[in-house]
């Protein structure tokens, strides 16, 4: 059996290896490292497999949610909405640019923030949602796409961890995360589901003037050479990973297959064991199984993980501290509402390896050793 590794880059590269190493070498034969057309390329391709007008690639996934908030033109005392439960870069750019970060509590089986919860949140000061799509299946948007309209308010999507998932609205229409809001953004670190070889993210969105603006804000602020309009950072996607991506982006239906396919076995082993409660799939997402998170109702959660160390598996906590109680937001964030679940979730979840090249023999071990923990 090969090694089991929470996210197995080598062997997918393995696969696609004479694709990649042809794509890089046309960028190295080029010598366009920065703005080459690969990039523009890479960007079309994307903006017609999400079906969105504008995508506008960045430095990373950070950046693109920094941009974003840049694009909006929010004042020092504006509010931004966003879950409690997640990654730091959906908060800290909020902070970073000097608006308050606003934390709610998410869905206990879904993990991804509610409309009840957002709508209990809204101050005065609120301008923006950023609804993340945790896990691999999609936020709410319905809902929460009405509450925007209600207030007034801008929806940034988090789609870092579910590029290509469908959202199912209540008539039967499906959109693509990261197309629905206001404006969309994603990282491409090589675990993602679609990932190249160092750093990279993009933004999305239907609208024009938005996008006009994202795009000077990543580039210094400038329309023509040297024209400085707006101020602006430096943040792009290089052209050597622009063309691992344009490569990448042609498999990804096949790699959300491969996710889907062993999530499946993952449940079908774990879901009759009454300590362990398996992902819940909602009714109005498609899931792209970016993690494949257990919750341990037992409080065996850390015993479960050290174990599974033991025997050479993996294990993950995303993630160990909710928002709220970290120490960067003590004096810079409120807390909009109870934040229970989130509390509740960083004591139990616990992520199993999820990734393309997963095999059957490394499930059932996975699954075998799981279930002679709970004997």
């Amino acid at each position: 059996m090969n090694k089991i590794q929470m996210v197995d880059l080598k062997s997918q590269y393995q696969k696609i290896k004479t694709e990649v190493d042809s794509s890089i070498q046309s960028v190295i034969d080029s010598t366009s490292f920065i703005k080459g057309g690969i990039v523009e390329e890479f960007a079309n391709n994307l903006a017609s497999f999400l079906s969105v007008k504008h995508v506008i690639p960045c430095g990373n996934g950070t950046d693109a949610l920094q941009i974003a908030i840049m694009s909006l033109g929010l004042k020092p005392s504006d509010e931004i909405i966003c879950p409690s439960f997640t990654f730091i870069a959906s908060a800290e750019v909020i902070g970073l640019l000097g608006f308050r970060p606003v934390f709610v509590d998410v869905d206990y089986d879904s993990f991804n923030v509610t409309a009840k919860n957002i709508e209990k949140a809204i101050s005065l000061n609120t301008k923006a949602i950023i609804p993340v799509h945790l896990f691999g299946q999609a936020a709410p948007m319905e809902e929460i796409l009405a509450i925007a309209k209600k207030y007034d308010l801008y929806v940034i999507e988090d789609t870092a961890q579910a590029i290509g998932a469908d959202y199912i609205f209540s008539n039967g229409e499906k959109k693509k995360v990261g197309t629905i809001g206001t404006i969309g953004c994603t990282s491409f670190f090589p675990s993602k589901n679609l990932g190249c070889f160092g750093d990279g993210g993009a933004i999305m969105t239907n609208d024009d003037a938005l996008a006009e603006k994202m795009k000077m804000i990543a580039n210094h602020g400038m329309k023509v050479r040297y024209h400085h309009e707006i101020l602006g950072v430096n943040s792009r996607l290089d052209s050597i990973q622009a063309a691992i991506l344009n490569v990448k982006l042609k498999h990804l239906e096949e790699y959300q297959k491969a996710r889907y396919d062993a999530a499946q076995i993952y449940t079908n082993g774990l879901k009759d064991i009454e300590s362990i409660e398996t992902p819940v799939e909602t009714p109005y997402s498609t899931h792209v199984y970016h993690q494949y998170t257990l919750k341990i109702k037992d409080g065996t959660r850390d015993e479960l993980k050290a174990y599974l160390q033991d025997w050479n598996i993996p294990a993950m906590i995303y993630y160990p501290i909710p928002l709220h109680l970290q120490k960067a937001f003590l004096q810079i964030a409120r807390q909009g509402g109870e934040l229970e679940t989130s509390e509740r979730l960083s004591e139990t979840v616990l992520s199993l390896p999820m990734h393309t090249e997963l095999d059957l023999e490394q499930q059932n071990y996975i699954i075998e050793k799981i279930r002679g923990f709970y004997k």
